[in-house]
């Protein structure tokens, strides 16, 4: 006992000495704050007399007649400042000032009976003083909390109203705690324990006290949270209080059983504490009544708002639909909800958290949410107060399911996305206009991602169609090529069809058409996964030369020069039989087309010459490279444009030189590949 003494007597005086410095610091502040003279000097002598105080009980003794004094005069002081707030608020009144009186009166009556227990009194009458001082102190304080709840009620709504509520709130805590102390002191003697936890309450109610008093100029706002964490402290504070008293109580009247009883009120008070902790309707409800009777809003929406917003924009793990259900549920702690997806004019389930009943809803919901945007109340659908339009088309198993609360419709403009069915909350108050509100706005939120979601999904849908066409149309245009190359065989067949050596070359043209047009039915095929041809050195001259020899039995092409460029070499061979056709096309059937290859140690340029009709400056301009912008009659449009894309995806150019009834010249400039063999590069 001896030991539990000390450590109590050091907690008293450790609290109790910080409680003076916080307090001394506040007396300081308000001192050299702003503000009127007479207000400035009012709330630093109040907070000068309580760190007195609290002097007074660390250094002398909670029940001495000088601390009892010094606590006299600290509530005078928090008294006469709060009549004077009130006055300047909401002004004064006369029955409210006589209130005010009659308490300072009981505080002064209490003080002097105290100094009267130091007179030289008999046993009974000491007691009786000593009881009376008590009682005196408890109504005092009674009478303090009073007041103070009068103070706040009429606060008026401002932009420093939080701060005075907390202001406010610190006053009645101290009173709250003088009032603990004085009912367990007449019960059961003075109990030491509860003078060390007053110490550590009077330095909350000092932290509490300190946004008021420091001014701050941007305006300070109690957050849900906040008040949260500021009502559990006082729980707990009140918690430890009452477990202290009936300790103190067993041990004065139990006798030889006390310690029996003690153990039991500890054990009992740990388990009581532990199943509050993990309700969860004990949360919801303490959050319903600190919204109801501290806030103007029972929604901390910047807090609400950016806790939606970081779940729906982060991916991570989870898909859209379960970003979208929990966000939505974490508004109203909801413990599950479902999302039902509009799908052929129903509502289909899609993501379900929590949910045990996956069911989906008809036609007629989908038109009803979409056209009144009502957010359905499935508890005043059961009370039969809600329109008959919204109970013909909720379909009954939301109805008869008893944990349905709310059905949110997701609205994306006038379309209805979907909607969000919510779970009955651990704590749940009537859906009133801050819900319907807070609802209506996540749900067009989360409308919003589910459209992008799906405007995305078409869009690569579309990717890959657009895909499809353009490889299409590309190698339409290479069939094209083909079959032109074909009809010159066959008429030129018919003047040279008993020359060996073109019906030797016509074969050749004829195998080599065969190959390519399997090759191109390859790259037609959409389960075709063809892997991206490596960069390598590439022998243009002979590449050219085999160009030029495939072709011979369709037109005569001369061939020059060599070079080695760093290429693709399907890809260039394509790009040269692009170029090489349409001068081909161009060309007079008794004019050659010329293949010049030449280079240095930066680039090798591949020259296409033809002696055709030629172009103008403007179409080579305007529309030359555009697909399907062609100046032929029967042409797609497409070879230049794709020549020009395979040579940018090699690194090189293209370059055009042309003159209307003289000719073109296409220069194609690829990147040269360091200094090899021939050899190598092949």
């Amino acid at each position: 006992m001896a030991g539990g003494g000390a450590v109590t007597l050091a907690l008293t005086l450790w609290s109790h000495a910080l409680a003076a410095l916080g307090f001394g610091l506040l007396a300081v502040a308000a001192a050299r704050g702003d503000g009127g003279l007479w207000g400035r000097l009012s709330l630093a002598g109040a907070c000068a007399l309580t760190a007195c105080w609290a002097l007074a009980v660390a250094g002398i003794n909670a029940r001495d007649p000088a601390t009892a004094l010094a606590e006299t005069a600290r509530n005078l002081a928090w008294l006469g400042l709060l009549w004077q707030l009130g006055r300047r608020d909401r002004g004064g009144s006369a029955a409210l000032l006589l209130v005010y009186l009659v308490t300072g009166a009981i505080n002064i009556g209490a003080v002097l009976l105290a100094l009267i227990q130091t007179l030289p009194l008999s046993g009974d009458g000491a007691e009786a003083a000593a009881g009376l001082a008590l009682v005196a102190r408890m109504v005092g304080a009674l009478l303090g909390l009073v007041l103070a709840h009068q103070y706040a009620v009429s606060l008026a709504a401002g932009e420093r109203r939080g701060v005075l509520l907390l202001f406010t709130a610190a006053i009645a805590g101290m009173w709250t705690t003088d009032l603990a102390l004085a009912v367990l002191a007449y019960s059961a003697g003075w109990p030491d324990a509860m003078v060390a936890v007053r110490g550590f309450a009077m330095i909350a109610m000092a932290m509490l006290m300190a946004p008021a008093v420091m001014r701050a100029e941007r305006p300070l706002a109690m957050s849900h949270a906040g008040a949260l964490r500021l009502l559990t402290g006082f729980a707990v504070i009140l918690y430890v209080a009452l477990t202290v008293g009936l300790i103190q109580i067993v041990d004065r009247f139990a006798g030889s059983h006390g310690r029996i009883a003690q153990t039991a009120i500890v054990c009992g008070a740990a388990a009581a504490l532990g199943t509050l902790l993990t309700a969860p309707w004990l949360r919801g409800w303490a959050k319903v009544k600190l919204a109801q009777h501290f806030f103007r809003h029972r929604y901390d929406y910047r807090v609400e708002w950016q806790r939606f917003a970081t779940r729906l924009g982060r991916p991570g793990a989870e898909p859209l639909g379960r970003r979208i259900v929990r966000a939505i549920a974490d508004l109203t702690s909801s413990p599950a909800a479902l999302l039902l997806v509009c799908r052929d004019g129903e509502l289909e389930p899609d993501e379900a958290w929590n949910w045990p009943m996956p069911f989906g809803g008809g036609a007629a919901l989908v038109a009803y949410l979409a056209a009144s945007e009502r957010i359905v109340s499935l508890d005043e659908l059961r009370r039969a107060q809600a329109p008959a339009a919204e109970a013909a088309a909720v379909p009954a198993w939301m109805v008869e399911d008893e944990a349905a609360w709310a059905l949110v419709p997701l609205l994306h403009g006038s379309e209805l996305a979907g909607a969000i069915l919510l779970a009955r909350p651990a704590a749940s108050p009537p859906l009133d206009w801050e819900d319907l509100d807070l609802l209506r706005i996540a749900g067009r939120q989360a409308a919003s991602y589910l459209a992008e979601e799906r405007a995305h999904a078409a869009l690569a849908e579309a990717a890959r169609f657009d895909e499809f066409n353009r490889r299409f149309a590309f190698i339409m245009h290479d069939i094209k090529n083909l079959v032109s190359g074909v009809s010159l065989v066959a008429r030129n067949a018919e003047r040279h069809a008993d020359n060996p050596a073109f019906r030797a070359d016509m074969i050749a043209t004829l195998q080599d058409s065969a190959a390519r047009m399997n090759a191109l039915l390859a790259r037609l095929s959409q389960h075709h996964q063809g892997g991206t041809e490596p960069v390598q050195p590439v022998d243009v001259g002979t590449l050219a030369a085999r160009l030029a020899e495939r072709r011979r039995a369709q037109h005569p092409i001369e061939v020059a020069g060599q070079g080695i460029a760093l290429a693709q070499p399907h890809r260039l061979e394509q790009l040269l039989d692009h170029l090489v056709q349409n001068a081909v096309e161009a060309s007079p059937p008794d004019r050659a087309v010329r293949l010049t290859v030449s280079g240095d140690r930066a680039a090798v340029s591949i020259d296409v010459e033809d002696e055709g009709c030629g172009m103008s400056a403007a179409f080579i301009r305007e529309r030359l490279f555009r697909p399907f912008a062609s100046s032929k009659p029967a042409g797609f449009g497409i070879g230049a444009y794709e020549a020009r894309q395979l040579a940018q995806a090699m690194g090189g150019t293209i370059d055009v030189a042309s003159r209307e009834g003289a000719g073109s010249r296409f220069r194609v400039r690829l990147p040269a590949a360091p200094a090899q063999s021939l050899d190598q590069a092949a």
